[in-house]
Formats: C-alpha cells, structure tokens, sequence
C-alpha cells in the first residue's frame, strides 16, 4: 500500500521507501510518474527488471519481450494488469494477490490522466 500511495506521488511515501531500504520502489514510482532519472537510476543500480517493467507498462515492446525473455513471469503479468488485460487480472485474482490488482488500477488511473505538456521537452 505504501508504494500504491508513493505511485500517486505523495512525497511522505516516496521519502519513506527511499529511507527505509527501498530505494528501487521509490525509483520505480518516480520512474512511473515519468522521471528520466529515475528509470536511469535504475539501470545504474542493479534493477533493469523494474526499468524494463515500467517500459512494458508503457506497451514498449523491447522492454515486454526483455521480461519474458529473462523469466520474469510476474512482471509480465503485472504490466498486462496494468494494461487492464483479462487474462492477467485473472491471475492475480486466482493467485491470490489481489494487492497487486490494486496496484495495477493505481498505475493504470495515473497513466490515463496523464497530460503531456511538450514545453518540459529537453533537448
């Protein structure tokens, strides 16, 4: 629950995972929310993993097909939760892990109400 409020941005979770020995959750929530930095932080720091989730959560192709290839069977299912996808939710309902359907709705909100604003482009 703690990284689904720190997804949302609220800075009192994000601070709390970065300072209690979550630094990755936290990356990956900023990474989600769409901070460069972050995903690059990441790769730097030993969790392409969770860098190639949030690019498959974006439906990059590359990054879905890195997961399947390298067995990160949940990562897949999670990104296709993400992706409101029926066959994963119904994973995650049989399995029992119903936090993570959750998590999937939190992910899915932020990106559809998700602006662009072309004038933060760096160049």
């Amino acid at each position: 629950m703690v990284w689904g409020e720190a997804i949302k941005g609220n800075q009192k979770f994000l601070d709390w995972l970065l300072n209690n020995g979550f630094p990755e959750l936290s990356a990956l929530a900023h990474s989600i929310r769409g901070s460069e930095n972050a995903f690059n932080w990441l790769m730097q720091n030993g969790y392409p993993e969770l860098a190639a989730l949030d690019h498959a959560i974006d439906e990059r192709k590359a990054a879905y097909e890195w997961l399947t290839k390298h067995d990160y069977k949940f990562l897949v299912v999670f990104a296709d939760a993400c992706q409101n996808k029926p066959a994963a939710i119904r994973w995650l309902i049989q399995s029992d892990l119903k936090i993570f359907l959750h998590l999937a709705k939190v992910i899915r909100d932020l990106r559809n109400n998700q602006t662009f604003d072309y004038h933060k482009l760096h160049f």
